[in-house]
């Protein structure tokens, strides 16, 4: 099979073109050789079956940073039929250091001058030839968003890989790299009347929404107004989806399932009906909202407006020791915490990424927020729902400034934040739906396993001895929950509830399809009533209070130990977690009981 690797600088429209490229057919899997996950994807081209590896966006193969090591590394150690280089056309002489580079290692290449069409409202004028020529590799303009040369660039992809199908490797890499001087002349070369670029780049539509977004005073109160407007969407949108797969999966269950599985024996049919079934399908209900929410974020992260949110938030992160990129980790941990911790890699400041390490676990990721749809919609109104679940998220951003005003001089740091602010994009509604289709697909296949390993789990210590009723005091679950209760009444968080936090912390995808199994007996077989039978508002919001803080799921943790090279530190941040997610829930529940609530 062909191997190519897609190289380029941040900001240059590198993974939209990767989408476009492999539609939704990309995945995550560690690559040999490297220490860290990269997106990869089989595709044809022509009569061969290539795969293309997306890798870390750097700006020089000579950086210091652990994305440029990661990519030396993985040049190192790859051999390749060929390299795609994606450039930001607007930019690119700054850019065009990249392809000199990959021309001194002596790969064969290809080189896109993406976002041509922005270019031309710019003003910035390129002779693709003339740069082919002096480069000597193939140079073509296209549009990535929208797709302009598109299909002349996948048959010069496709011809060059025909002309070089040897696999390249790099050897003594760092050796073969030219000097800045050297490059300097180079670059100056290659340039000379091949690229004509303006004095100033403006776009109109940019500075006026920028004077208004980026305003001093108003620009974080319309950033979280934003934020609370999709919020409303979601619910608004959302939540009659959800009703309809919900209902969906209980007529498969009534007409098909519970029909087919009636010969079976009673414990064996509880445990795949009521079990393994009510389970998964409590999170699969959710899943609606999960794509809505990423189709969101995916407009608010490429059309700019995130890197103007690390902008706004810079100088009040710069106060707790951080800076607008870690904001902007954060946010990224609303899908999930792992690829935020790992984003921290851009981040040359050792004391800058611990810190930042330590504070988006308290992002509230996707696994969160199928547990806080589900308690809100059962215990609140319509109205109330949406308010509730964005004081989640205001709670969440108030514990993570909290860690940081506690631990930054723990974590010291001196790094300036060099941000870019790309002019606005929209993105179009195919980009949009792939987007969150991947990252749904995603979330789904990578928390299977552990839904279904907890669920089976919870099913089991609801159900033994089988020689007392289920989901009694006298089961293998009801005996961890009294054991451990001691420390939850004060919370105002009951026994069921417990044993699910208790699963929770092997991954919170549990949490929902433990509390499907935990309250599975009732005969009204409805999860929303059985719960808001049993608890009042009070102590579900402190239920979702606590699950907002308390520890990681196993896999972020054994990030943080990774990422961190330090036991002591996961460590720091399980107990950190736990311990504000209890006296935060304490506090607000004993607060709450002394108002009279």
């Amino acid at each position: 099979m062909r191997q190519i690797a897609v190289l380029g600088m941040p900001n240059t429209g590198k993974s939209t073109f990767f989408n476009r490229l492999t539609g939704s057919h990309a995945h995550i899997g560690n690559w040999p050789g490297i220490t860290v996950d990269l997106m990869m994807a089989e595709v044809k081209l022509g009569d061969e079956l290539a795969e293309v590896i997306d890798l870390p966006g750097i700006y020089d193969l000579r950086g210091f940073s652990e994305d440029e090591a990661v990519v030396r590394c993985f040049l190192e150690k790859t051999p390749l039929n060929l390299v795609l280089i994606i450039l930001n056309t607007t930019q690119i002489d700054r850019q065009i250091i990249l392809p000199l580079q990959v021309k001194q290692l002596g790969l064969p290449a290809v080189v896109l001058l993406n976002m041509a069409d922005e270019a031309n409202r710019f003003g910035v004028q390129v002779e693709p030839d003339l740069l082919a020529q002096r480069l000597g590799m193939p140079v073509l303009p296209i549009s990535a968003k929208y797709g302009m040369g598109y299909h002349g660039a996948i048959a010069t992809i496709t011809a060059s890989l025909q002309q070089h199908d040897n696999l390249v490797q790099v050897a003594e890499l760092e050796e073969r790299l030219l000097n800045d001087r050297q490059l300097a002349n180079d670059l100056a070369v290659i340039l000379d009347g091949a690229v004509q670029m303006p004095l100033k780049l403006s776009d109109q539509w940019t500075s006026r929404l920028d004077r208004i977004l980026l305003h001093p005073v108003l620009g974080l109160p319309i950033f979280f107004a934003a934020m609370y407007l999709i919020f409303q969407a979601i619910y608004a949108v959302g939540t009659p989806m959800q009703e309809w797969l919900g209902n969906g999966l209980d007529w498969f269950k009534s007409s098909a399932l519970e029909p087919f599985l009636a010969p079976l024996p009673t414990f064996i049919k509880g445990f795949l009906i009521d079990g393994l079934y009510e389970g998964i399908g409590t999170v699969a209900a959710f899943l609606p909202v999960i794509f809505l929410f990423f189709l969101c974020m995916a407009v608010v992260e490429d059309s700019g407006y995130l890197s103007r949110s690390a902008f706004l938030m810079d100088a009040l992160m710069e106060r707790l020791g951080l800076d607008g990129r870690s904001f902007v980790m954060s946010l990224m941990g609303f899908g999930c915490n792992v690829p935020a911790i790992l984003g921290t890699r851009v981040m040359r400041s050792p004391g800058l990424r611990m810190l930042s390490m330590l504070v988006i676990p308290f992002s509230l990721c996707s696994a969160r927020l199928n547990v806080f749809m589900f308690m809100s919609t059962a215990l609140f109104t319509a109205e109330q729902s949406p308010k509730v679940l964005f004081s989640l998220y205001l709670f969440s951003f108030a514990a993570a400034l909290l860690t940081a005003a506690v631990f930054k001089g723990k974590f010291p740091s001196q790094e300036p934040l060099v941000l870019e602010l790309p002019p606005y994009r929209f993105p179009t509604i195919k980009q949009m739906l792939i987007r969150a289709w991947c990252e749904v697909k995603h979330f789904w296949i990578w928390s299977r396993k552990f839904i279904i390993f907890g669920v089976i789990a919870i099913w089991l210590l609801n159900n033994l001895p089988t020689n007392v009723p289920a989901a009694s005091a006298q089961t293998l679950s009801g005996m961890i929950g009294q054991a451990i209760q001691p420390l939850f009444a004060p919370l105002g968080i009951n026994p069921q509830l417990t044993v699910a936090l208790f699963f929770g912390f092997i991954a919170k995808e549990i949490v929902l399809g433990g509390l499907a199994v935990i309250y599975g007996q009732p005969e009204d077989g409805d999860l929303a009533n059985a719960i808001a039978h049993q608890i009042d508002w009070v102590q579900a919001y402190s239920f979702m209070l606590f699950t907002l803080l308390y520890v990681p799921c196993l896999s972020t943790i054994a990030v943080l130990k990774s990422e961190s090279k330090s036991l002591k530190f996961a460590l720091l941040s399980v107990g950190w977690s736990l311990g504000l997610a209890w006296l935060a829930s304490f506090f607000f529940y004993q607060g709450a009981r002394l108002l009279g609530f």
